[in-house]
């Protein structure tokens, strides 16, 4: 049985039609799978329907063979929004990553330990009773992932994760990621993440599904991306031996 189950998926907005139409995807348990596409391909869209945020116009969702509700409360599934603001909302960052535990009904002693362990894995040590306006850009996603991991989900939807890091902040984003026991579905333009975490990636446009295979395969597919307004990632693009090592070090041909 898969994790994820999705057949004939149509999903529309108030007024806007159809977004996503008869897509079909489906998620092992563990499994980690990248998700590329241009602007306003629909990877929201499909997020917020998996979540049972936006209730579909027609086919199936399933999470561990249950249909997923719109509007219920569904534990083994958490969203990470792109931006912080939208999930963080309590004063401080241990009342904040405690929310979702509390909401499962769990004994107190089992909340603060659950909190205590999901900080932790986040690198948030010390942060417990800082208020959540005050951490910094990076600070503040891993605490969105802290509040996910609190629940124990199985499947984990991400959204541009890495969006607006520094380089520092974004290294340790891949390092918190890659060390997940759950599934994860990251949307993201930062192709070079997507490569190094996730060995599967499926490519939407137009509300469709493209491409669905290995990561390499796929984003290294030059008219297949270009066909959909993507870009091969630096790190599958040939380079002239000559003129560029990714070293850096100039070299002429022997």
């Amino acid at each position: 049985m898969s994790l994820l189950q999705i057949k004939q998926l149509s999903v529309g907005w108030a007024g806007q039609g159809a977004v996503l139409r008869e897509l079909d995807l489906t998620i092992a348990d563990g499994e980690r799978v990248g998700l590329v596409g241009p602007n306003g391909a629909g990877k929201s869209s499909l997020f917020h329907a998996i979540a049972g945020i936006l209730p579909p116009m027609a086919g199936t969702i399933r999470l561990l063979g249950q249909p997923v509700r719109p509007g219920a409360f569904h534990p083994d599934l958490a969203l990470v929004f792109q931006h912080a603001e939208d999930q963080l909302f309590c004063p401080t960052l241990t009342e904040d990553v405690a929310f979702g535990a509390r909401n499962l009904g769990l004994p107190e002693p089992e909340v603060q330990a659950r909190v205590a362990q999901a900080i932790r894995a986040c690198g948030l040590d010390g942060l417990e009773e800082r208020p959540v306006h005050r951490l910094s850009g990076g600070e503040k996603r891993r605490a969105c992932i802290a509040g996910a991991l609190v629940m124990r989900p199985a499947l984990m939807l991400l959204d541009e994760p890495s969006s607006a890091l520094d380089l520092r902040s974004r290294r340790r984003l891949i390092a918190l990621l890659s060390q997940m026991e759950q599934a994860l579905l990251i949307a993201s333009h930062d192709l070079e993440m997507l490569l190094e975490l996730c060995p599967r990636v499926v490519l939407i446009d137009q509300g469709r599904i493209c491409a669905d295979g290995p990561a390499r395969e796929v984003l290294g597919n030059h008219e297949l991306m270009a066909a959909h307004g993507q870009e091969v990632p630096h790190s599958l693009t040939p380079h002239d031996w000559v003129s560029h090592d990714h070293d850096g070090a100039v070299r002429t041909a022997p």
